[in-house]
């Protein structure tokens, strides 16, 4: 089989084992990794959980269905959906929860995403709402290199806040800044730049490699080897994005009087930084890295709590004592965070087949042989566009490493598997990073920011694309073209 064949093969083996194959008891490893959304990992030991059956191919269905959905309910049944949306995303996760619990007897995968799916809201809730209070005034001439400045700043400080935190700091004045001639696109290669692929530098800037550190990666590793791609995305993203900008000559004043930009950036709720800094302080707070943070122990887990209550703690306060005119220049209202808030219910509760099944199949024999850079690129990026990007994520890494005789669970593999000590280790490991980040922008929910993005965008009024528009017109035709190349330059020949 040749090289194309075998990276295909595994990219849609992957992508149809989610259906098609059935994990048998056999196939569970008795000391698996689990691993949550924002960044604590935990090693389940041979006591914490007894063998039990994997999820039969159907139970996807309720998660497929989900995803059906939301991506016709807005278009098709709009009153229907956005009245009954939670109820929905709810249902279907309760059917998925109660087939883990009574049918397989598994307790154990509900309750760590329900853990997972706490710790997931805590953080974007403390993110959005501390965010909401810092009014950035840009009275400047919405111009195509204003906007390309400005989303390239947010590139850079979604290394150091997140993708969300970025995301939520600038999504307002970016809007405010295009108001008389803003289009889909522009919220579009914001979700693009700031809210996905700029966060590719720093553990900080985005869940999955915030797990990798956590497992031993070292802090700087993400900086020295994804700065060149990383750029590369960019530039290529803020070109094609200028050339879009400049020939888009709306003009939605309707003949009102605009007055002449004095070229100044203002700043209101300036103290909120300090909340947004405690909520971005928090996420290191982990009782698996830290001994003396306190965990809920569950079957030889520690899960933390600590941290949540700190950044809902930050949320409460950074909206009792905010700037009312910071709030009210930015609109704020919660509606974009109750709209994350029960999607991502339904999404955490009906994905755990779907993940299981993937996971499982990655790591054994048929998919491990199947393992190269190359198809754990496509692997990794297919599923982070549709999947959470942080467990699948760590679900390559463990196959990665597997398939090179090591294990995610002993650190000291880690750093050796992220420095080189294993053949090709390096170029695998950058490719599960890259990937991971990158395509997490191909679909609204293939990373947090990006749902909370586009439902801010709509209640300013702008019309987004739904969610297949949104793969059909932006993903396909601008971003696969440049995941492509992407693999090309610096996985497939290796040029850089």
């Amino acid at each position: 089989m040749n090289k194309y064949l075998k990276l295909f093969l595994f990219a849609f083996a992957i992508s149809g084992s989610i259906i098609g194959y059935e994990a048998s008891a056999s196939d569970l490893s008795q000391d698996h990794q689990e691993v949550t959304n924002e960044g604590t990992t935990e090693t389940v030991g041979d006591h914490a959980e007894e063998a039990h059956h994997g999820p039969a191919g159907w139970s996807v269905i309720p998660f497929a269905v989900l995803l059906l959905m939301i991506a016709t309910g807005p278009l098709f049944y709009e009153h229907f959906w956005h009245k009954n949306y939670p109820k929905v995303a709810v249902a279907l996760a309760v059917v998925v929860v109660a087939y883990y619990l009574f049918s397989l007897g598994n307790h154990h995968s509900p309750v760590h995403a329900l853990f997972e799916y706490v710790q997931f809201i805590a953080l974007l809730t403390g993110l959005f709402v501390a965010s909401g209070g810092i009014m950035i005034i840009v009275d400047k001439k919405a111009a195509p290199l204003t906007n390309v400045a400005l989303l390239a700043f947010g590139a850079v400080i979604a290394n150091i806040i997140g993708t969300t935190g970025a995301s939520m700091l600038l999504i307002r004045p970016f809007i405010r800044l295009n108001k008389n001639r803003i289009k889909s696109y522009h919220i579009i290669f914001f979700i693009f730049v700031i809210s996905n692929i700029g966060g590719s530098l720093t553990p900080i800037g985005d869940p999955p490699l915030f797990l990798g550190f956590l497992k031993g990666i070292p802090f700087f590793w993400t900086l020295s080897h994804n700065l060149l791609p990383w750029i590369f995305a960019v530039i290529i993203l803020l070109i094609v994005f200028y050339f879009m900008d400049k020939g888009n000559k709306a003009d939605y004043s309707f003949g009102e009087e605009i007055a002449t930009p004095t070229g100044k950036i203002g700043l209101r709720g300036s103290r909120n930084f300090i909340w947004l800094a405690v909520v971005v302080g928090a996420v290191f707070l982990d009782p698996n890295v830290f001994a003396w943070v306190p965990g809920i122990h569950y079957e030889g887990q520690k899960f933390s709590y600590i941290r949540e209550i700190i950044m809902l703690a930050a949320a409460y306060l950074s909206y009792r004592f905010a700037d009312k005119q910071a709030l009210s220049g930015n609109d704020f209202s919660f509606e974009p965070i109750r709209e994350v808030a029960f999607i991502f219910v339904g999404i955490f509760g009906t994905m755990m087949p779907a993940l299981e099944l993937v996971g499982n199949f990655a790591k054994s024999p048929e998919g491990a042989a199947l393992i190269t850079h190359n198809t754990l690129y496509w692997g990794t990026g297919l599923l982070s566009g549709f999947l959470d990007n942080a467990p699948t994520y760590v679900n390559f890494l463990t196959a990665g490493m597997a398939a090179d005789g090591a294990s995610i669970n002993k650190v000291s593999e880690v750093i050796g598997y992220a420095q080189g000590g294993y053949a090709n280790s390096i170029l695998e490991l950058k490719a599960i990073s890259i990937a991971a980040v990158f395509f997490g922008a191909m679909t609204y929910i293939g990373n947090g920011p990006n749902f909370m993005v586009k439902s801010i965008a709509e209640q300013v009024g702008i019309k987004m694309p739904s969610f297949f528009g949104y793969i059909l017109r932006f993903s396909i035709p601008l971003l696969v073209p440049l995941l492509v190349i992407v693999w090309l330059v610096f996985f497939y020949f290796e040029w850089i």
